[in-house]
């Protein structure tokens, strides 16, 4: 059965929104989303491989997996040489996000604050860019004049959290409470004043408090200390997101769909595992020199005849065969590539902890998990600890695992499922979905605008 038509919908995103926190084992008692939840439907939201916020949020958005769209993270090779790499903005996405697909019917779109949405281009409505845009100086509005309103409304609009790799965590507290006041104060501003159908809007504040608090929360965090004076701080924010979205809730009717939705969830990282420190006592790849002292990997020179592999870190790894004919200084012979593919699985696969037993990871074959392969995707995409533990690129150390963070104090890693809440006001009883998909959120609104999704989509509108 078709989805029942709607004047308007709204989403809310909230970065890192964990499952857990919201509907699973350990929910915060949340109001306004429990309504939601009671009269809608629920339940966990698989994100993308890799479950990251860029090219997450493009791929719920687009309706397309990382392979479609040719972007495998934050950052991404440009070309077959060692160095050259380009940061996936908004420039990076060339499918049509939602909001290009309903400007182009004619509605009315408000974007607010998602990843991927700078440098800014053209809507049939208003646009604020994400966290990408360097600071509010630059054209972080579409139209331009939008940037003036939201200063004499809202006051200075603030893009991201400054620094939430912090050891001080007051400080962190009080900016992460900023954020989304002024979010949320911008979203009631947008919504009070423009004539939308189509309102969207991402709190950044979830993820980077995740980040920053996670081991003063979580009692499964190696370092976690009961009793300490953070331990509810995921409780408070979270009720303090929860009420922000009430205001906005207030402010639509009953012609208005409403959505909630997170780009992947989040776990206590256990460790790091420094992949490409590894990858030297491996044999598999090597440097001109010993480092001396910690060096990022982009820092080192590589003797490029002598190495087979190399990597980048982040929450999880990317490895990057040298393959002769493709790379520069390629070792790897094409004739054995898939081979040697299968055999650095294996071998990767079986590395164990710091305690000798096997940690559990899990490598995969990008034509393995996608539709297709658009752009220089990594050889293989890697998660440590099945996301457990994070990939550490700086060479330098004395272990192959860390239990420091190369970027600064962060108590956890990514997850594969984020949430999802519909209430499509067709007033049901509380339905708990499975197999729901980010790849579906997308053709979902389209349907609740009795609008088609386009063939090239990979998702499918849930059912009424």
């Amino acid at each position: 059965m078709p989805l029942p038509r709607v004047e308007r919908v709204l989403v809310i995103g909230l970065d890192c929104a964990a499952p857990r926190f919201v509907f699973g084992p350990d929910a915060f008692d949340l109001p306004r989303l429990r309504v939601l939840m009671s009269r809608g439907r629920y339940g966990a939201l698989r994100s993308c491989d890799p479950p990251i916020t860029v090219p997450a949020w493009a791929c719920m958005m687009s309706g397309k997996d990382p392979g479609a769209l040719g972007l495998y993270g934050f950052r991404n090779r440009k070309d077959r040489s060692y160095d050259a790499l380009f940061t996936a903005n908004a420039s990076s996405v060339r499918a049509p996000r939602v909001w290009d697909i309903l400007s182009r019917a004619g509605k009315k779109v408000v974007v607010l604050g998602v990843p991927q949405t700078y440098p800014v281009r053209p809507v049939n409505g208003w646009l604020v860019a994400d966290f990408l845009a360097p600071d509010t100086q630059a054209q972080f509005t579409y139209p331009q004049s939008l940037a003036d309103e939201l200063r004499a409304n809202v006051g200075e609009y603030l893009l991201d959290v400054e620094d939430f790799r912090t050891h001080d965590k007051d400080a962190l507290l009080e900016r992460l409470y900023a954020l989304m006041e002024n979010r949320f104060a911008a979203a009631r501003h947008l919504m009070d004043t423009k004539p939308w159908d189509f309102f969207m809007m991402v709190e950044m504040g979830v993820d980077r408090l995740h980040h920053g608090f996670w081991k003063y929360c979580d009692p499964a965090h190696p370092l976690f200390e009961a009793g300490n004076r953070y331990e509810s701080v995921f409780h408070d924010y979270y009720r303090a997101v929860d009420q922000r979205i009430g205001e906005l809730l207030d402010r639509v009717g009953d012609e208005t769909a409403v959505l909630i939705v997170s780009d992947h969830g989040a776990k206590a990282m256990q460790g790091g595992v420094c992949i490409n420190q590894w990858l030297i006592r491996e044999g598999l790849l090597t440097l001109r020199e010993e480092s001396a002292g910690r060096r990022r990997i982009e820092d080192c020179a590589i003797d490029w005849a002598r190495t087979k592999v190399w990597s980048s870190g982040g929450y999880y790894a990317r490895m990057f065969f040298n393959v002769q004919g493709r790379e520069p200084e390629g070792v790897v012979s094409p004739r054995e590539y898939e081979s040697f593919r299968d055999e650095m699985i294996a071998k990767i696969e079986s590395m164990p902890g710091p305690d000798g037993r096997p940690l559990g990871n899990r490598a995969l074959k990008p034509q393995d998990i996608y539709r297709c392969v658009e752009g220089i995707a990594p050889d293989l995409i890697v998660y440590l600890g099945d996301l457990a533990w994070r990939s550490v690129g700086m060479v330098g150390f004395d272990s192959v695992y860390t239990f420091e963070n190369d970027t600064g104090p962060d108590d956890a890693n990514h997850d594969y499922d984020g949430i999802f809440i519909l209430d499509d006001r067709s007033r049901r009883s509380g339905e708990a979905l499975s197999g729901l998909s980010l790849l579906d959120v997308t053709p979902t609104v389209l349907a609740l605008f009795g609008l088609e999704a386009p063939s090239d989509m990979q998702g499918k509108a849930i059912s009424s």
